[in-house]
């Protein structure tokens, strides 16, 4: 009998290494000898006092240059140079980016005539080389770098929390999105369980990229990753030990209501065999720089397909969500843009906001709490940003082909919590049967699909 493959899963996909692979040793062998390769200068008079114009330069050089081991060297140089950058310096290094490595105009208009011309494979080819900025060839090449995936995404968390004031640098920001999509490609994403035996570095950054509610250390969070509890995260191969997003799971009796009895320190345990609910109960974003870099749907999918493989006793697959958007929206909502009913809801709410967030939910009147819960059913339901719902969590789990399930008061009745969303939880459901259907219309149509309660909650 031969011996399995360990790099191979049981449907003889090839599995991710989460270690260096030789492409990488290959990667930093040619790199140390670049290095000796390239002439030292940037330590000139420039490079300390115009650190900013001194990387553009050497930015041109990258772009010019025809060495494989020195171009290597100065694409790491440059990476390692801007993360010493000030961040008056950084800022000018983008607008020296979007400035100086602008496709040309002249180029593209004569690329477009001539396609005009004669539109050919060769002329459209032209004209597609023309219209790329010079920035997304540079891109491409710092990418070679070893980690120059994981700096290029630091980068753009730099200029994204620029971006709201400089909205001219957002041509930066649609060529580094643009390369960033395809380098994160669904297909190059590897999914894999977190436990207690995973490697320290990763269990660190789990603990340090947790969004939703905050993990208190190690004991903490090795109760969050005990027999009845999942976490699942996906990683890229260019970025072994730091995961891109994950979910955590508890393995229940029935749907949660309630998120300080699933992450109480002295719960008891579920055996993961007489549990028939997978509630997911958070899900996190880890990295600034890949915003608008959507992979939390197909890690949802694929978690649901991992339970069902492993536990065949699961049958309900539920979340247990925050309303991140619902207390801010109860603050600046005009009365006249709500139906009569809602508007009287909102004095009432009201109420409830201006007293202190440390007050105990359980002693809130049932005329402020009735008001709350229509309220959220409603704002859930029908506050939108365009043609979407306006809560970005409503809006991840409606395009998944979720339902939204139900309304809980009291649900999460922290500082954060309170802050967020006066309390409440909701709970959308994955039913198996529905989730493509579901999809579809939400697509199609706009339909959101919710439980008959909640709709009528939402009066």
């Amino acid at each position: 009998m031969s011996t399995p493959n360990p790099h191979l899963d049981d449907t003889g996909a090839i599995r991710a290494v989460r270690r260096p692979d030789a492409f990488r040793r290959i990667l930093s062998s040619i790199l140390d000898v670049g290095r000796g390769l390239l002439p030292r200068t940037w330590n000139g008079d420039r490079a300390k006092d115009r650190p900013a114009e001194h990387l553009g330069a050497l930015c041109r050089q990258l772009l010019d240059h025809r060495g494989e081991a020195s171009g290597l060297a100065l694409a790491d140089e440059i990476l390692s140079l801007y993360q010493k950058l000030s961040v008056s310096d950084r800022l000018e290094f983008f607008e020296l980016l979007v400035a100086q490595f602008e496709a040309d105009h002249e180029t593209i208009a004569n690329a477009a005539t001539a396609y005009l011309d004669a539109a050919d494979a060769t002329t459209l080819a032209a004209l597609a080389k023309a219209v790329e900025a010079p920035r997304r060839k540079l891109f491409r090449r710092l990418n070679m770098v070893p980690d120059g995936i994981g700096r290029l995404v630091r980068l753009r968390s730099d200029l994204l929390n620029v971006l709201g004031e400089r909205p001219h640098l957002r041509p930066l920001d649609t060529d580094l999105r643009h390369l960033l999509i395809a380098w994160f490609n669904r297909g190059f994403l590897v999914m894999e369980r977190i436990d207690w035996t995973s490697s320290a570095n990763v269990l660190e950054k789990i603990i340090e990229y947790e969004a939703v509610h905050e993990i208190n250390g190690w004991d903490d969070l090795r109760a969050r990753l005990a027999d009845d509890r999942r976490c699942f995260a996906f990683f890229h191969p260019a970025m072994p030990d730091d995961p891109l997003i994950f979910v955590e799971v508890a393995l229940t009796d029935s749907t949660a209501n309630a998120i300080r009895p699933l992450l109480a320190p002295d719960r008891s345990t579920t055996n993961p065999r007489h549990a028939d609910t997978a509630v997911f109960y958070s899900i996190s974003n880890c990295h600034h720089g890949l915003q608008g870099i959507s992979f939390g749907h197909f890690l949802l999918k694929q978690v649901i397909e991992e339970l069902r493989r492993d536990l065949d006793n699961i049958k309900t697959f539920v979340t247990l969500s925050p309303v991140p958007g619902f207390r801010r929206w109860l603050e600046s909502v005009q009365l006249d843009s709500l139906p009569e009913a809602r508007a009287a809801d909102i004095e009432t709410a009201r109420e409830f906001l201006a007293q202190s967030v440390k007050l105990d939910l359980d002693d809130v009147p049932d005329g402020q709490r009735a008001s709350l819960m229509r309220l959220c059913s409603y704002y859930l339901l029908n506050a939108k940003a365009g043609d979407q719902p306006l809560d970005p969590v409503t809006r991840f789990h409606m395009s998944n082909g979720a339902s939204l399930q139900q309304i809980n008061w009291a649900a999460d009745p922290s500082p954060a919590g309170l802050e967020r969303s006066a309390g409440i939880m909701v709970n959308y459901l994955y039913n198996l049967a529905d989730i493509e259907k579901n999809h579809e219309r939400y697509l199609a149509e706009g339909v959101l699909t919710a439980s008959a309660d909640v709709r009528k909650l939402a009066g």
